[in-house]
């Protein structure tokens, strides 16, 4: 009984601490994208507001607590408000199985990677659920989109994840990272350079990144299906969609980047970087590349990645099996 008392108070704190990481992440990737568009762009982006414009993501945040939430007529009221609760809250339990350091786990578990791949489905449920329940035609379209694109996408991040499970032999998070080396040459990239390509192209189509973003894309749906949401129902769909991020480029680190290990010395610090460099590539790639048209977009995924991530897992198996 008090094994299971302490179990709960754990994963309760556990919770509040990742619930001032993605809000923290919301505040330093709103700033960092902005920079980064300015700078690639050839304009300064924010520097009003603080020193450097360091405060306008604050700003930004206090309006949105402070504006009114405004709803249309003839919505289903049950999922409308339910759909931004179930793409936020559902990120808590993904962050869980995160080894962040050597004795840093929030939640230890022998099966991370099925938690993570189990709940991460219900991100495209909210989407699909906001959609449908806006009774918006353009978020209706945008919902169909965000379906076919995750559920697309998913399948090939799966397989490159679980050739590293099957070099591994474990799905536990904190192993596959304790197998790795500190130096670069030691991580799983070198040994699956395949499918971290394979995950890299999959996390940006995942968490429907431009040049990726169709479910939102603004020229024909205007803003897709969060149309409809204001004030903290669009803020949590905006909390989330910087939460995912931030969790793929964690799972990115402790599967390809080896985790919380690094040159000098393993800490908590190492996965952040790695994790922080992923997702300014995301942002690199995001006000580099123009977007892709729908068909392109599925058909890089049904055409390329998917048979590249099979034979990846196929030679994979066959070489673990010689090996041993």
């Amino acid at each position: 009984m008090f094994l299971s008392l302490a179990i709960f108070v754990q994963i309760i704190a556990a919770a509040l601490l990742i619930i001032g990481l993605m809000v923290g992440n919301a505040v330093v990737m709103v700033y960092m994208e902005r920079k980064v568009a300015g700078f690639i762009q050839r304009r300064p982006g924010p520097y009003e507001v603080g020193p450097y414009g360091t405060l306008q993501a604050i700003c930004e945040s206090m309006k949105l607590l402070a504006k009114q939430l405004y709803r249309p007529g003839n919505v289903d009221l049950v999922l409308y408000y339910l759909a931004p609760i179930m793409a936020f809250f559902p990120v808590l339990l993904l962050f869980l199985p995160i080894p962040f350091g050597p004795f840093l786990t929030p939640l230890p578990v022998n099966e991370g990677v099925v938690l993570i791949l189990a709940f991460a489905g219900l991100g495209v449920l909210s989407n699909l659920l906001a959609g449908w329940s806006s009774n918006n035609k353009y978020s209706l379209l945008g919902a169909a989109r965000a379906v076919s694109q995750t559920v697309a996408y998913e399948i090939p991040m799966i397989l490159a994840l679980l050739s590293v499970v099957l070099l591994s032999g474990s799905m536990d998070l904190k192993l596959i990272t304790d197998q790795q080396g500190a130096w670069p040459w030691e991580w799983n990239v070198f040994v699956q350079p395949l499918a971290f390509f394979i995950y890299l192209v999959s996390l940006v189509g995942e968490t429907n990144r431009a040049p990726f973003d169709l479910p939102e894309a603004e020229s024909e749906l205007t803003a897709g299906f969060h149309t409809e949401y204001s004030g903290m129902g669009f803020a949590l769909f905006f909390l989330s969609e910087y939460a995912n991020m931030l969790l793929v480029s964690f799972v990115a680190a402790v599967f390809f980047l080896g985790g919380y290990k690094g040159p000098i010395a393993d800490g908590f610090w190492w996965i952040f970087v790695k994790a922080y460099a992923i997702m300014f590539f995301m942002v690199w790639i995001r006000w580099t590349f123009p977007r892709v048209r729908f068909d392109q977009l599925l058909n890089i995924n049904w055409k390329w990645l998917l048979p590249l991530a099979i034979l990846n897992l196929w030679l994979t198996a066959i070489l673990t099996k010689i090996l041993v």
